[in-house]
């Protein structure tokens, strides 16, 4: 028999079927039911079907939908070891305080975020008083990524527990005195409390997929037992709609990150709107998750929804639930009873099961019965998790935004952006948590806090609770001790240069920190990660050395094992080689550079990557990264536009350095010279691992152009390369007559001007000195400083200025970045100021010709240099003409 009009084949139609007739008859079985029982109980037997089979060990593809009704069925729920009541009471107390503080800092005109907390008070609630780890045990306890928009929530528990006063509740969002507290999870500001800044969206899934992963990068290399420290992230349910928030879903389930759990607010609501108005976004969500090998478990519905499923004979009302649009349930959240009856009981068998429940179980139903927000249907989910064993879970919690915050905010569109509740408003609150306020209290402009007292049980329970979980939380400490500086061997090799070998920096680099991997105290707290460029990078000899993770050894036999830098994968290995994922390659820096807080263990990671893919990447993880206090070295390799001229524009970098100078926290360099690479690296171990370490990381740009790296030259001391600036050559034509300026560059481009030097002096009569700029960035920084010293009364020159005071003739900047790079320390230079770069797309061609295209050849300088002594009559103006037709110009 043909097929079927439209049907395309499948992988079954390629294996040969051994009993045709068996075959025929299943399908004939199914054919029966769907005709006499319908469609709906022919899919509900297939499922019981396949569930059967997979439990007895069959393997088969897993379902990726679901029924719209709970994972764990209620006579599965484990019995709840807490005081119910009890607990009730301590989140009535953060859902009020939290709702005043940001009331209150909104007559300032502050603003500040509501309803997100409201829906999901429950889900922090039952893990900080069950679950949640803190880590006065082991020092590392358990991680947690709190939504950015429920700060208030975690600073009211904050303030019930002790940590906070009334006094620095009413400093929410006013930082500016110094004690204030953040509007959101952000540790740099207030760093005893948040561990991991996560309100920018996207950012904390991926973060908390690599610290899951990094806790047993850690275990597995024997540098701290992280067996039971556990991952918790909560998400929202529009969150995940963020690339970052996905991208990384099967390393977690590859990997089997059972140590992870996500936590998904389906409040069905984003900043304007429903998630998905015309769909489902928590079996959107359960496909994606199980697709990616996800255990997932759904918390839908409340316990008033149990008694009411169980009259549903014929499967209608589960049906109803899976057909119904999420922006339909919203509206039923706001809507009187009438209009549910009328609208979603709308069959035969939907209106019998309504006949039965009255107006006010209907709306207590559709208005506040959620499983989010019951506290046995949050610990039987949150239980079920941590059971799990050989993958990561996401729990997909159904919650009402705005719950408990009155009519006004419950499910409406606009309560994202609704930062106050009137006084009404707030006595309707009380009431309905039941908290003892008195009407008295409630009568002024600013709605009171309110604290049970120090020896209430509510307070002594909390403290209990969190004792026997191992301390406060959320919490960050850092107790790791300062790391011992490395011999000075490996920096002085660098330092005596390359002899007449030609390398690149990016090479001398690499090396630098192969040698540093050996050394005994701190070699094994190196941790390299490349996002799948290390061969490009010449990385490779690392393989068969420090190998490559991977949390199942290496199962196969590697195609170049005969070859002496194999790829070797271990269980301990120590390179974290991430495939072609930027955003993934950073979230796993930032575990490394922040395990100092985080486990007590200071890790050194350094991040290689490819040109501008860093930065211009990930620009946002970046500015986490410094929030989050990490430290460590992000080198930006084949760098510069002109050094890597085949692979074309998108590849051709002049403007990492001004990204990365925007961001406090970044050190940025630009070092020409192997023997300066030797210089930065040991003092950023200095400063960020040594006994008064700084929450900073080094950016350093390095090239792949080979050139013979010069030794360290004698009086250049190394604090001027730090500072970044020296006189790396002066002139050799010393005439006095002769035309003087001031040649400066940073990377690769000192080769320019030290040829440019040459034929200044050889051809033209010019006198040029050559200084070395390591760091344009931290120049301009001192400079800053001393304006702002300046402002304070105090009489500073800064760096720059001093370092060229006396020197003769203007300046002439030149990089492989663009003007603006160089051009931020030019109000700084007292000489008359210019500067040549490599502005505009780039392009696929020579060095050479490309370095001609954008006029910062050593010709180009030379012209360049002329026509500034021009300008200040010191060369005829013919002179550059004539040089300009020498060139090519």
């Amino acid at each position: 028999m043909p097929d079927p009009v439209g049907k395309l084949p499948s992988e079954l139609d390629q294996l040969p079927d051994r009993d045709a007739e068996e075959t025929a008859e299943w399908a004939a079985s199914i054919d029966a039911v769907t005709e006499h029982a319908g469609p709906h109980r022919a899919a509900y037997l297939l499922r019981r079907t396949l569930e059967h089979a997979g439990a007895s060990g069959v393997s088969l593809p897993g379902l990726l939908e679901s029924d719209y009704v709970n994972t764990i069925p209620t006579a599965a729920e484990p019995e709840f070891p807490g005081d119910e009541a009890m607990e009730s009471r301590i989140t009535a107390w953060n859902r009020w305080n939290a709702a005043a503080m940001v009331t209150r800092g909104s007559k300032l005109g502050l603003g500040g975020h509501i309803a997100t907390y409201a829906s999901v008070a429950w889900l922090y609630e039952t893990g900080f008083e069950h679950f949640f780890r803190g880590k006065d045990g082991d020092g590392s306890g358990d991680q947690l990524y709190l939504q950015g928009h429920a700060s208030p929530g975690i600073y009211a528990r904050a303030f019930l527990d002790g940590r906070l006063s009334a006094e620095q509740l009413d400093r929410f969002r006013q930082e500016a005195g110094g004690d204030g507290l953040p509007s959101y999870p952000h540790p740099r500001r207030l760093p005893w409390l948040w561990e991991f800044p996560t309100v920018s969206m996207g950012i904390g899934p991926i973060s908390a997929i690599y610290q899951a992963r990094f806790n047993r990068y850690l275990n597995d290399r024997g540098i701290k037992d992280t067996s039971n420290s556990h991952v918790w992230a909560f998400l929202g349910d529009g969150e995940m709609d963020e690339p970052e928030s996905t991208a990384s879903l099967a390393l977690a389930s590859r990997e089997g990150l059972d140590n992870l759990t996500f936590v998904i607010n389906c409040n069905l609501q984003r900043l304007d709107g429903p998630v998905r108005p015309n769909f489902k976004i928590v079996s959107e969500l359960e496909a994606q998750f199980r697709g990616a090998g996800w255990n997932v478990i759904k918390t839908l519905w409340g316990q008033a929804w149990d008694s009411v499923l169980a009259q549903d004979a014929d499967g209608s009302l589960v049906r109803r639930l899976g057909e119904t649009p999420d922006a339909q349930f919203q509206t039923y959240a706001t809507r009187d009873a009438a209009y549910i009856r009328e609208h979603f009981f709308a069959d035969e068998s939907l209106r019998r099961i309504a006949q039965g429940l009255s107006d006010a179980k209907l709306l207590e139903l559709f208005q506040n019965s959620r499983g989010g927000h019951e506290p046995r249907k949050v610990y039987a989910a949150y239980k079920a998790a941590i059971e799990h064993k050989g993958a990561p879970t996401v729990i997909l919690a159904q919650t009402i935004k705005g719950h408990t915050l009155g009519s006004g905010f419950e499910s409406r569109n606009a309560n994202h952006q609704m930062k106050k509740l009137s006084g009404a408003e707030f006595r309707t609150m009380r009431d309905l948590l039941e908290l003892p306020i008195p009407d008295s209290a409630l009568t002024g402009d600013l709605v009171p806090y309110w604290h049970p007292g120090e020896d209430s049980p509510e307070v002594q329970y909390l403290r209990e609770r969190r004792a026997a979980l191992g301390g406060l939380a959320p919490a960050r400490k850092v107790a790791a001790k300062p790391l011992p500086a490395p011999a000075e061997k490996p920096f002085d090799s660098l330092k005596k240069g390359s002899g007449t070998q030609e390398i690149a920096t990016t090479m001398a680099f690499v090396r630098l920190v192969k040698d540093l991997m050996r050394d005994k105290e701190t070699g094994k707290r190196w941790v390299p990660v490349v996002p799948d460029e290390a061969r490009t990078f010449g990385m490779e000899s690392l393989f068969p050395s420090a190998g490559l993770y991977s949390p199942k050894g290496q199962t196969y036999d590697p195609v170049d094992r005969d070859q002496l830098l194999y790829y070797r994968e271990a269980k301990n290995g120590q390179i974290l080689n991430e495939g072609i994922t930027e955003a993934g390659s950073l979230a796993d820096f930032t575990a490394a550079a922040t395990s100092y807080a985080t486990h007590g263990e200071p890790m050194i990671p350094f991040y290689i990557f490819y040109s501008m893919f860093g930065f211009q990447r990930t620009g946002d993880q970046f500015w986490a990264l410094a929030d989050q206090l990490g430290r460590g070295f992000v080198v930006g390799a084949t760098a510069g536009k002109t050094t890597m001229t085949g692979e074309g524009l998108q590849h051709a970098d002049g403007h990492s350095h001004l990204i990365a100078s925007t961001n406090p926290a970044v050190v940025a360099y630009d070092p020409a010279f192997a023997f300066e690479v030797a210089v930065i690296v040991k003092e950023g171990l200095r400063r960020m691992y040594g006994p008064e370490a700084e929450n900073v990381f080094y950016y350093l740009t390095v090239y792949n152009e080979p050139k013979v790296q010069p030794a360290m030259p004698e009086g250049v001391d190394e604090e001027s390369v730090l500072k970044g600036l020296y006189r790396y050559r002066a002139a050799d034509l010393t005439a006095a007559e002769a035309p003087k300026i001031q040649l400066m560059a940073s990377g690769t481009a000192i080769h320019w001007v030290l040829d440019a030097q040459k034929i200044l002096a050889d051809e033209w009569g010019v006198s040029a000195d050559v200084w070395s700029a390591p760091s344009w960035t931290e120049l301009r920084r001192d400079a800053l400083e001393a304006d702002e010293a300046l402002l304070r009364g105090e009489e500073r020159v800064p760096y720059v200025t001093r370092a060229l005071s006396g020197a003769q003739g203007p300046v002439l900047a030149v990089s492989d970045w663009m003007r603006q790079v160089p051009d931020q320390i030019s109000q700084w230079v007292e000489q008359d100021w210019s500067s040549l770069g490599t502005d505009g797309f780039g392009l696929s061609d020579t060095r050479d010709a490309a370095r001609r295209h954008f006029g910062v050849d050593p010709q180009s300088v030379v012209v360049a240099a002329l026509a500034q002594l021009a300008r200040r009559g010191e060369v005829k103006p013919q002179r550059v003409a004539e040089a300009r037709e020498r060139y090519g110009l």
